[in-house]
């Protein structure tokens, strides 16, 4: 996603228009682990998938039609192959939030910024700094014990699906980074031809017997709440977010709203503690010092080796 050049010194008040924002998406997507833990069972994960991005892939395309229509072959394919890693994503975090607390799976899934240079100098082979290895020891600390908040006992199945998520979100980044056809592609486009690929692979598994209840079974079991909580999912954490990002970078550079977005770990675990009951314990909540500050340093440290380079 391409940023349009700003004034180097932005009025205040602008500033602020254009932060406000972006702030409100790393609120919503660090109450997203509480909203999909409220409405998800281990039963109805994959119904939940394919309701949550169904709701929202409409708009979507009724929105970016003439630009999807541009694609071309290479972008289209490009596209549906980072669709299938977007789905492994989704359904590792969702079932890892079923699985763990909704703070763990905030502060654990923020590893991601941790994760990903460490892999691109793995592939680019070009050592990352001292410092950055370090930041990245400090955050693997943070989650070790920020898993063992009520003692030093085995990661939960959670803690590891969450792990993993943030494994695949790397590979994604990655992957947007290297397949060359999707580099220039319309930033609409890409995201609804993703998320096209994503439902598509949710809805080939909730008609597999066996994983859990199917979408319209789980629907018609909603009460309230739970539609409350998937409309929160779709419209807010999805729609509004990605409609914002792609706002915002327009008018402010990428690294400020990367900065911004950054501190969804906080929410999380700010919702998670005041709204879901949940305690971290004395261990816990060192270990979510450490991730926080790990995350904060290893992104303050490669924006300045980029800024460098």
């Amino acid at each position: 996603m391409s940023a349009v050049a700003v004034p180097a010194v932005a009025p205040p008040r602008r500033a602020w228009a254009t932060d406000l924002p972006v702030l409100a998406v790393a609120v919503v997507w660090g109450a997203s682990y509480l909203a999909a833990k409220g409405i998800t069972t281990t039963h109805t994960v994959v119904a939940v998938l394919v309701l949550r991005f169904a709701i929202v892939l409409p708009v979507l395309v009724a929105t970016g039609w003439r630009r999807l229509r541009a694609l071309t072959g290479a972008q289209w394919r490009g596209a549906g192959l980072l669709g299938l890693v977007l789905s492994g994503i989704f359904l590792l975090e969702t079932y890892g939030v079923v699985h763990t607390s909704a703070t763990n799976a905030g502060l654990i899934i923020s590893l991601t910024m941790i994760f990903t240079p460490l892999a691109e100098a793995a592939v680019t082979r070009v050592r990352p700094s001292a410092g950055f290895v370090a930041a990245a020891g400090l955050s693997v600390t943070g989650v070790v014990l920020l898993t063992q908040g009520s003692g030093f006992t085995s990661p939960s199945a959670g803690d590891l699906l969450m792990l993993l998520a943030a494994l695949a979100r790397t590979v994604h980044v990655l992957a947007m980074a290297r397949i060359k056809a999707v580099r220039n592609a319309d930033s609409l486009s890409l995201t609804t031809v993703q998320l096209g690929g994503a439902v598509a692979v949710f809805a080939v598994l909730a008609a597999v017997p066996g994983t859990g209840a199917s979408p319209w079974s789980a629907a018609a079991d909603f009460g309230g709440r739970e539609w409350a909580g998937l409309v929160f999912l779709s419209v807010f954490c999805t729609l509004f977010a990605f409609f914002v990002q792609m706002w915002s970078v327009r008018r402010t550079s990428p690294s400020r709203v990367s900065l911004l977005l950054g501190t969804e770990p906080l929410w999380a675990a700010a919702v998670g503690i005041s709204l879901g009951g949940e305690r971290l314990g004395l261990l816990g909540a060192a270990g979510a010092v450490l991730v926080l500050a790990g995350t904060a340093w290893g992104r303050r440290d490669a924006d300045r080796e980029r800024a460098g380079a």
